[in-house]
C-alpha cells in the first residue's frame, strides 16, 4: 500500500515567472516595539517606537526586488502614518535598506519535497525610531505596493492587486508602552491537494497578553498607474493612502476570507493555539490572510495582520516499497518463483532511499515468521509451496510504504535434447527433446538452431543452408511457467547431396566470359572446391568466373571436398557451346584526307566475315563490303564496321579518320590603281574559312608600313592607309600572317609592284 511521502512536480508553474512589474508579493506584516517615553522624560508626553515589516517575495522569477533607496532598487520602500484625528498624514519616512533572507522552502513535512527551484525571500525592515505623542487617537502606520502574483487563484484579477500592510497603534497600547505580538514562523511554502495537513501559525507576545487567532481578509494597495508610480493608484505609492482599506475581491462563492483555500477545503484555524488545518481539494495558488489580537484584562490592544500565499500542488510518492519481481498480482502483490530452488534472494528496489530511514522484511515460513533488517533479503523456504511476506518501509509514520510479497517455491525443470544427422551426405538434423519436469507436464519448447531459424516444435527436424559449427538452444517452459535452457555444440560439415551450378547451359560467341554460380548447400571457404572448365582451365573458388577463347562444346566437372573429408563430384556434360566469331578489320585511301580531298575508299579486311554494317559519321550506313564516303565535314570521324560470322557471332572495329580542314591564301605581285575598275586593288585570294588572328601589311622600301588589315576581304587601293596621298609607282613588300583552323601559325610574303 502506497501512504503518504510525496514531492511536488508542478510549482515552477504554480510559482510562474514574474515580470518586472512588481508582480512579486506573496506576503507581508508589520509589527512593533515600545521603547519608553521619548528621552525617558514622562513629560515629554510622547513615546519612542521600533517598527518592523516583514516583506515576503517570489525569487524564482524576474519579478521585482525589494524595494530600496535607488539605484538598488527602483523605488523606496515608503512608510506613512496617519492619526485617525487628521485630515493629512502625520508624518511620512523611507524605511531605508531591508536585511534579505531566504526561507527554508522545507514546510516541515517529511512527506513534501520542495524542488531547488523554489525560492522564496523575507525582506526585514527596520524603521527609524519614531517618537509619537501619546493620543487617544489611533496611529495607522502603513505601507502599500502593487502587485501580487498574477496566477494567484482565489482573488479576481491578481495582477493588478496590490497589497496594503499596516498595523494600528490603538490609543489603549500607547497608554501602556504596549508591544506587539510576533509570528513564530512562516507558513508552508507548499501544500499537498487532496492530503491533509496543519501548521501552526502561532504568535509570542513578551508580555504574555491573551493571544486570539482568526481568518481576515487582506487589502488591496497602489495600482498599474506607471506614467505615476508615486501617485496613491501607482506601484509604489508616496504618501500611502489613508484608512479605511479595500479588502481583495475574492472569487465567490467559492472563496472567500474564511474560505479561502475553496468550499470543500475545510480549513480550520484554532482560536487560541493559532493552528491550521484543513485538506485543499484544488491545485493553486491561494492568498490567506491571519490576524492574532493581543488582549489584556479583556481590553484589545493590538491586531497583527498577516497575509501569505498558500501554493497547492499535485504531488507523487516518493518513498515507495519495490522490488525486482517477475509479476504483479492485480497490482497490488509483488509475485516471485523459483522452480527447484529453495534460496531465494529478494533484491530492494525501494525509492526514495535518502527518505528510507527503517525496513524490515517479514515472511511466513510454514510454522515460523521469519524477520530480516537487511536492505535485500536472503530466504530458505522450507520446500515446495507459496509463501507470503512484506517488505515495511518507515513503519508506524505518516511518509511510509508497504509492499505485500508472495513467493512460489515450484519443482526443477530440466532442459535437455539429443540429435542426428549424416555427417556425410547434407540432410535434416533431427533433434529430440529429453527434457524433464517435476510437474510433468512442459507446455512450451523453443528452438535457436543458431543460424537465425527457429522451431516451437518438440522433436523438430532442421536443413541447414550454411556449414559450420552451430551452437543450438533448447528452451523450456512447464505448466507453473518455470524454464529452463541448454545449449550444445554442432559440427556441421556434410557434402551437398546434389550439386546444383547456375547457368544449366551456355552457347556463345568466343571469347565467352561465363559466371558460374554454385547453388550447392552447404558449402563455404572451409570446402574444398575444384573446377574442370573443359577446355584446359580450372578454378577454386566456390562461385569462379571464366572465358572461353576457342569454339567447341565444353563439359564443365565440379567436385567438392568437405572438411571432414566427404567429396561429392557431377560432370556437366556439354554445358558450354563457344560459337566461332569473326575478327573485324578495314584500311582506308587517302591515309590522310582533307576538306579539299574528302572522298574516301574503305577497305575490308576482316576475317570469317559474312556480312558488313558501316557507320560513319552517325548519319551514313553502308552494307556492301567496300564502300566509298564523301565526308560532308571535317575533323577527327568515328568509323564502325561491324561484321558477321555466319553462324550469327559478331565483331566490331572501330577507326577514327581525321578529315583535316585546309586553307589557301595567294598573294597577286602587281597592281594598277588608276580608277578604271581593272586590277585597281591589291588584295589576296584563296579558301579562308576557320582562319583566325589574319594580318596583312605593305611596307615602302624606307621601312614604313604604309597599309595594315586584319580583314582579308579588305585590300589596298595605292594610298597611304587607303586614304593618304597616292603612293608612287614602284615595288612594296607585302607580308601576311594568319592562324590555320588547327592553330597552326601561317606567313605569306611577296612583293607588290605599283604600276602608274
Amino acid at each position: 500500500m502506497r501512504l503518504l511521502l510525496r514531492t511536488v512536480i508542478t510549482l515552477g508553474t504554480l510559482l510562474a515567472v514574474l515580470s518586472l512589474r512588481a508582480a512579486h508579493i506573496i506576503g507581508g506584516e508589520i509589527t512593533y516595539e515600545c521603547l519608553g517615553w521619548t528621552n525617558g522624560d514622562p513629560n515629554s508626553g510622547s513615546r519612542s517606537y521600533q517598527f518592523y515589516m516583514n516583506i515576503y517575495r517570489d525569487c524564482q522569477g524576474g519579478g521585482a526586488p525589494f524595494d530600496a533607496p535607488p539605484p538598488n532598487a527602483p523605488y523606496p520602500a515608503t512608510i506613512t502614518i496617519f492619526r485617525t484625528d487628521l485630515s493629512e498624514d502625520f508624518m511620512s519616512f523611507q524605511a531605508g535598506f531591508p536585511d534579505v533572507e531566504f526561507i527554508d522552502p522545507d514546510p516541515g513535512n517529511p512527506c513534501v519535497i520542495v524542488p531547488d527551484n523554489v525560492c522564496v525571500q523575507r525582506g526585514v525592515y527596520t524603521f527609524p525610531i519614531v517618537d509619537l505623542p501619546v493620543s487617544e487617537h489611533s496611529y495607522f502606520i502603513v505601507y502599500q505596493r502593487c502587485c501580487r502574483n498574477n496566477t494567484i487563484t482565489n482573488i479576481t484579477a491578481p495582477e493588478s492587486s496590490g497589497a496594503t500592510y499596516y498595523i494600528e497603534l490603538t490609543p489603549a497600547a500607547q497608554s501602556v508602552c504596549n508591544n506587539s505580538p510576533t509570528y513564530d514562523g512562516f507558513p508552508p511554502i507548499v501544500l499537498c491537494a487532496n492530503e491533509p495537513f496543519e501548521y501552526s501559525h502561532a504568535a509570542s507576545d513578551s508580555e504574555g497578553d491573551q493571544l486570539v487567532y482568526e481568518f481576515c481578509t487582506p487589502f488591496l494597495g497602489g495600482g498599474l498607474n506607471f506614467d505615476n508610480p508615486t501617485a496613491v493608484d501607482g506601484v509604489a505609492p508616496d504618501p500611502d493612502a489613508p484608512p479605511p482599506y479595500t479588502p481583495v475581491n475574492f472569487v465567490a462563492p467559492f472563496y472567500s476570507a474564511l474560505g479561502p483555500l475553496g468550499i470543500g477545503a475545510d480549513i480550520n484555524i484554532d482560536v487560541n493555539t493559532g493552528l491550521i488545518t484543513g485538506t485543499p481539494n484544488a491545485q493553486g495558488q491561494f492568498v490567506v490572510g491571519v490576524c492574532v489580537k493581543e488582549y489584556r484584562n479583556g481590553q484589545l490592544l493590538s491586531i497583527v495582520r498577516r497575509d501569505f500565499q498558500f501554493n497547492v500542488t499535485s504531488c507523487d510518492p516518493t518513498v515507495v516499497a519495490d522490488i525486482r519481481e517477475e509479476d504483479i498480482i492485480n497490482g497490488q502483490e509483488f509475485l516471485i518463483t523459483s522452480c527447484g530452488e529453495t534460496q531465494v534472494n529478494i533484491f530492494n528496489q525501494s525509492y526514495q532511499q535518502d527518505r528510507i530511514d527503517q525496513w524490515f522484511w517479514r515472511f511466513g515460513l510454514g510454522d515460523r515468521d521469519t524477520t530480516i533488517s537487511t536492505w535485500h533479503a536472503a530466504l530458505n523456504f522450507p520446500g515446495i509451496g507459496e509463501y507470503e511476506g512484506q517488505l515495511y518501509l518507515n513503519p508506524g509514520t505518516d511518509c511510509g510504504d508497504t509492499a505485500r510479497i508472495r513467493v512460489r517455491i515450484f519443482p526443477e525443470i530440466k532442459a535437455d535434447f539429443e540429435y542426428e544427422y549424416d555427417t556425410c551426405v547434407a540432410g535434416p538434423a533431427a533433434f529430440t527433446d529429453l527434457s524433464s519436469s517435476g510437474t510433468g507436464g512442459i507446455s512450451n519448447w523453443n528452438w535457436d538452431f543458431g543460424d537465425g531459424g527457429g522451431s516451437s516444435n518438440q522433436n523438430p527436424r532442421y536443413i541447414y543452408s550454411e556449414p559450420g559449427d552451430k551452437l543450438v538452444r533448447l528452451r523450456v517452459t512447464d505448466n507453473n511457467g518455470c524454464r529452463d535452457s541448454i545449449s550444445k555444440p554442432i559440427a556441421y560439415f556434410p557434402a551437398p547431396a546434389l550439386l546444383i551450378v547456375s547457368p544449366s547451359a551456355f552457347t556463345g560467341c568466343a571469347p565467352g566470359s561465363i559466371f558460374f554460380d554454385n547453388l550447392s548447400t552447404p558449402v563455404d571457404e572451409s570446402y574444398e572446391v575444384q573446377w574442370d572448365f573443359g577446355e584446359g582451365g580450372g578454378s577454386t573458388e566456390i562461385s569462379p568466373e571464366y572465358t572461353f577463347t576457342r569454339e567447341g562444346t565444353f563439359t564443365v566437372t565440379l567436385d567438392i571436398t568437405s572438411p571432414i573429408g566427404c567429396q561429392t563430384d557431377t560432370a556437366f556434360t556439354n554445358l558450354i557451346t563457344i560459337e566461332p566469331s569473326p575478327v573485324a578489320d578495314f584500311t582506308y585511301s587517302p591515309e590522310e584526307p582533307d576538306n579539299f580531298n574528302p572522298e574516301v575508299q574503305f577497305t575490308d579486311r576482316s576475317s570469317g566475315a559474312g556480312k558488313w554494317f558501316w557507320e560513319l559519321e552517325g548519319a551514313a550506313y553502308f552494307t556492301q563490303q567496300n564502300p566509298t564516303y564523301k565526308f560532308q565535314d571535317t575533323g577527327r570521324q568515328e568509323v564502325r564496321l561491324i561484321v558477321t560470322h555466319p553462324s550469327g557471332c559478331q565483331d566490331t572495329a572501330v577507326q577514327v579518320i581525321d578529315i583535316v580542314p585546309k586553307v589557301t591564301y595567294f598573294l597577286p605581285n602587281a597592281f594598277s590603281p588608276n580608277d578604271d575598275s581593272v586590277n585597281d586593288v591589291f588584295i589576296g585570294k584563296g579558301y579562308l574559312e576557320g582562319i583566325r588572328e589574319f594580318e596583312l601589311s605593305i611596307w615602302n622600301r624606307w621601312g614604313e608600313m604604309i597599309f595594315r588589315s586584319t580583314d582579308p576581304l579588305l585590300g589596298w587601293n595605292g594610298r597611304k592607309n587607303n586614304t593618304g596621298k597616292p603612293a608612287p609607282a614602284g615595288v612594296y613588300l607585302c607580308l601576311a600572317r594568319y592562324t590555320s583552323p588547327r592553330g597552326e601559325p601561317l606567313e605569306v610574303k611577296g612583293f607588290a609592284t605599283l604600276i602608274r
